[in-house]
């Protein structure tokens, strides 16, 4: 029971090393006597990731534009991973490569899809990847609370690439809501449901087999 309780205190521990990474970059970003310029260092920027700068892929998920965009993005993160925590439980790994994943596949996404949008932070994209992930979760433990779920950040994500994002949201963040990002989380998510859902049911087929 303590080796179960120590494995999924991990994924918790993880999140919060998370969330502590993004306000620790968040005061850096803001403290004028900052020695290193965080932002011009770590943002996605889609010029500096065309000359090379490929850790700009996964670090722009990581930065925020002000106080009010990083307190509603650690929230969304936190109420999406207690939302989805019984899938997650017992599994640390499962979800730290999860989260990378959907770093690199948003950040590819942006890069590939949407070269037009020069600069991009925030860990929107990537939470609606973690939120679609765990619908598909939910879906294949028989919660028809996943179809709603799925259904509905499908709706979302529909309404804000026809009609644009909130005013409101965009006037409170300081800055235009990327609802590229969005779409590309939701996309990446479906990938990352729609390949290691099947290698999972996969693996455990064959450890039955050789137990």
């Amino acid at each position: 029971m303590a080796r179960r309780s120590n494995k999924s205190a991990g994924t918790y521990y993880f999140a919060i090393m998370v969330s502590v990474c993004c306000c620790v970059l968040f005061v850096l970003s803001i403290s004028p006597m900052g020695a290193v310029d965080v932002n011009n260092l770590f943002s996605y920027r889609y010029d500096n990731i065309s000359d090379g700068q490929y850790w700009r892929i996964i670090t722009g998920n990581l930065l925020h534009t002000n106080l009010w965009h990083l307190l509603m993005n650690l929230a969304g993160f936190w109420v999406i991973l207690f939302l989805h925590e019984m899938h997650y439980k017992g599994s640390a790994n499962k979800f730290i490569s999860l989260f990378l994943s959907l770093c690199v596949f948003e950040g590819l996404g942006l890069y590939f899809f949407y070269p037009e949008l020069k600069g991009y932070v925030g860990l929107s994209g990537l939470l609606h990847g973690l939120f679609t992930f765990g619908a598909l979760l939910d879906i294949r433990k028989g919660y028809f609370s996943g179809y709603l779920l799925l259904i509905g950040v499908f709706t979302k994500v529909g309404y804000e690439m026809y009609f644009g994002a909130s005013e409101s949201v965009s006037a409170i963040i300081n800055a235009r809501v990327a609802t590229e990002s969005h779409f590309i989380g939701v996309i990446s998510g479906l990938l990352c449901g729609l390949v290691w859902l099947p290698l999972t049911r996969f693996f455990k087929h064959n450890k039955t087999i050789t137990s």
